[in-house]
């Protein structure tokens, strides 16, 4: 068998019935519906401010929105089913209304809210659980046919920041991603993308040594989601805050590109964009 197509990666998904083709990597907006999401500015907790900043992130070139209403930044509070499907089901019947043409996400690891939302017009669930805080998720994207970001973290957002201990980083998210990936092939979900969660239960020497290895899930043969926008992982190492780190982001995007990442989630749409026009041109 030739090289190349030994581990030969799936590169398309099916999201509202279109076909949507990852070899040329995509960007995915991030709208935060919570007032107290580690960026300040990605919190759109108003309707009409969650509505512009999807007209924006459009304009600016994203193929995918995802859309939270549970912030899961370390410690951050928990709040009910209620609440969050209170504030989630309104924008995405909005956004759904005067962008029907954008793939919307939605994050959440709730399977109720997230079928309410995939009624209410989404079309992928971004579950940062990895379907380990809801025991009726898998069945349920299943049900759904919908595709399915699955992401890595031990714990809870409340106490995740003491669960970052491994024996190797790489090897123990590589093996629950083939232990969860069978478990979602079993029910018949064909969709899935694979999210290592950066800076999930992990310290910033564990989120660099998955970015250093990110080539290698291509054993999976799945599509790779990064998700470094403005993190801890970047501003540590630049200096600053969240709100200082746009720059050492799109380095870091670009890094990721370069590993093989099919979506770049951020929150600074922009210069993602940018970033995989550079990366194409290269290519």
């Amino acid at each position: 068998m030739a090289k190349d197509t030994f581990f030969r990666k799936k590169e398309t998904i099916n999201a509202g019935g279109k076909l949507i083709d990852l070899s040329t990597p995509k960007v995915m907006g991030i709208i935060n519906l919570t007032p107290d999401s580690f960026y300040a500015g990605s919190r759109k907790p108003l309707i009409s401010d969650a509505l512009l900043q999807a007209n924006k992130m459009q304009a600016e070139g994203a193929d995918f929105l995802d859309i939270g209403a549970y912030s899961s930044r370390p410690g951050a509070d928990d709040i009910s089913v209620q609440e969050e499907t209170d504030r989630l089901l309104p924008v995405v019947e909005l956004i759904a209304a005067n962008h029907p043409d954008l793939i919307l996400s939605i994050d959440t690891f709730r399977a109720n809210v997230a079928e309410a939302a995939i009624k209410a017009g989404a079309h992928i669930i971004n579950d940062i659980s990895g379907g380990q805080l809801d025991d009726a998720m898998f069945a349920t994207v299943a049900r759904l046919q919908v595709p399915y970001i699955l992401m890595h973290m031990k714990g809870t957002p409340q106490n995740m920041n003491q669960m970052a201990q491994y024996e190797n980083v790489f090897i123990e998210v590589l093996d629950y991603f083939a232990e969860r990936c069978y478990s979602l092939k079993q029910l018949g979900v064909n969709d899935i993308i694979i999210d290592p969660g950066f800076g999930f239960a992990k310290t910033q020497e564990h989120s660099y040594t998955l970015m250093n290895r990110l080539n290698e899930f291509d054993i999976l043969q799945l599509p790779l989601l990064a998700g470094v926008s403005r993190k801890r992982m970047v501003y540590k190492i630049t200096g600053g805050t969240a709100e200082d780190a746009l720059n050492g982001t799109t380095a870091l995007n670009t890094i990721a590109l370069m590993k093989g990442v099919n979506i770049l989630r951020v929150h600074d749409v922009k210069e993602a964009v940018e970033a995989v026009k550079i990366f194409h041109a290269c290519k």
